[in-house]
């Protein structure tokens, strides 16, 4: 699919005006003051969806159900951006207003629409229903639905729901943070009673449908581990393909200690199951009620630089991610916690919704689309020998990466060429509102790059590497003096990058 350099289109549906889309896909669609001495060869070409078969990735399409984003806004701006799933809420209250009547239409557009696209919606399946005596609430902390009438149209509802979406539809799930704030009605025992039932009903109707379950709002391991064992000791493990979590971290770097205790938690009732990073996301600068790490000053350069590090950290671990969100969010007073615009957007908005402008994470994101696809696999195992001379096995790829400071460090290889592919960070601290780098040596054991190049992905720029800080012995290559800083930076094979 092609695009001019700047698209603007201006669309009009009845008498509203909805601003498109502004996508700069030019060279210098993103510039920084990231100072690199080596000569610039290229930039990164963006890959639409329709170019990239599957990828690690879902972007959030979320609050649609309370009319806090409007799809038609940015709806434009999906295809170009390279991902292909979407995460949204189905709205139940939204769609049966008045008992046993579901209204369709609103959600069947954006469905429709996106299938039509070539796109695929990751739909949940709450919230509840206020229409209900004790049918839940529609805002994010809402309890579930607990009492009978409310169960039984829930089941009604959620038949309805996978029986008209089965053919576009084939990933769900069930709920949203549960377990969020002081919330006493969403016991994980009630929550997965709820996952079940849910789960089975869909399962009846479209049996090859993959389902996640828990959607857990922070990483709380007693409310899992209860989660988990009362679906294991029900035999109902087998229905869901994922469990997810959401875990707002200041450094997206922090958490994969807590991850990986949430897998041994998970462990002990299904090794089979996978985790799923069903959500996070940066604010593109900071404030009072902005939702989860708000107070930290933030910009669209630190914005940009944590969610390609939550993206690419996600990848390094075989843990599929969700990014919040394709757009700004308008949440006002009656929408829960939250109660001023989520700036977690990577499209800037106004507040009657309409879509302004891609922010600079927009991009950045655009970048790792364009590299990360179903064409790479990662190299397991990868480790600091500490010792540039270290023996090791002629199938094993290793790094030295001269400092004791932290950086992260993740391998991949073409699956048809073999040719390799690092992602290189600093991955310390909070991403920073500045660009400074250090120059470290970096030394792979087995690489298999004949052309290696030097790119940054926050800005797409591919660098020559001069030949004279590449130092090649045995089946060991150097690379002194790479600006290694606090945004992914990649040593590539040449020939698999798209520019």
């Amino acid at each position: 699919m092609k695009y001019l350099k700047s698209l603007f289109v201006l669309m009009i549906l009845g008498n509203n005006p909805i601003f498109a889309q502004n996508i700069d896909i030019s060279a210098n669609r993103v510039k920084t003051d990231y100072s690199i001495n080596f000569k610039k060869i290229g930039t990164l070409k963006p890959k639409s969806t329709d170019e990239i078969k599957s990828s690690n990735w879902i972007i959030g399409c979320e609050t649609l159900d309370r009319d806090l984003t409007d799809y038609e806004q940015f709806k434009t701006y999906l295809v170009p951006l390279g991902i292909k799933r979407l995460r949204m809420q189905a709205g139940w209250a939204k769609t049966e207003k008045v008992k046993g009547q579901y209204d369709w239409a609103w959600l069947d557009k954006i469905i429709d629409d996106a299938h039509s696209r070539g796109l695929e919606p990751w739909l949940e399946t709450g919230y509840g229903n206020p229409i209900y005596e004790g049918g839940g609430g529609v805002n994010l902390s809402a309890g579930i639905p607990s009492s009978p009438e409310a169960l039984k149209a829930w089941d009604k509802w959620v038949k309805a729901l996978a029986t008209r979406y089965k053919d576009k539809v084939h990933d769900w799930e069930i709920w949203n943070e549960p377990n969020f704030g002081d919330n006493e009605i969403n016991k994980p025992e009630k929550v997965a009673d709820l996952n079940i039932r849910s789960a089975e009903i869909i399962k009846k109707i479209q049996p090859n449908a993959k389902i996640s379950g828990l959607a857990m709002g922070h990483i709380d391991l007693k409310y899992a581990d209860i989660f988990f064992k009362v679906i294991h000791q029900k035999g109902k493990m087998h229905l869901f393909d994922n469990m997810t979590y959401h875990d707002y971290v200041y450094n997206p770097d922090a958490n994969y200690d807590r991850v990986a205790e949430l897998r041994l938690v998970l462990n002990k009732y299904s090794k089979t199951i996978k985790l799923r990073q069903g959500e996070n996301g940066s604010p593109s600068f900071g404030g009072p009620n902005r939702g989860a790490i708000g107070d930290y000053d933030w910009s669209e350069l630190s914005q940009a630089k944590w969610n390609i590090r939550r993206m690419l950290g996600d990848l390094g671990h075989d843990i599929e991610s969700s990014i919040l969100g394709i757009i700004e969010m308008n949440y006002g007073k009656t929408s829960g916690p939250i109660t001023r615009m989520n700036v977690k957007g990577i499209i800037e908005s106004d507040s009657l919704k309409r879509a302004i402008r891609p922010k600079m994470a927009y991009y950045a994101m655009q970048n790792v689309a364009s590299v990360f696809d179903d064409n790479l696999i990662r190299i397991k195992n990868l480790h600091d020998t500490h010792n540039i001379n270290a023996t090791v096995e002629k199938d094993e790829v290793r790094y030295n990466k001269g400092t004791d400071r932290s950086i992260a460090v993740y391998a991949y290889k073409h699956k048809n060429t073999k040719k390799q592919l690092f992602t290189i960070w600093n991955n310390e601290y909070i991403p920073t509102n500045t660009n400074i780098a250090k120059n470290l040596n970096i030394t792979l054991l087995n690489a298999n790059l004949d052309q290696p190049v030097f790119v940054d992905i926050l800005t797409g720029a591919i660098y020559e590497i001069p030949e004279n800080q590449i130092e090649r012995k045995g089946n060991r290559v150097s690379f002194k003096q790479m600006p290694i800083y606090d945004s992914p930076i990649l040593i590539a094979e040449k020939s698999i990058l798209n520019f």
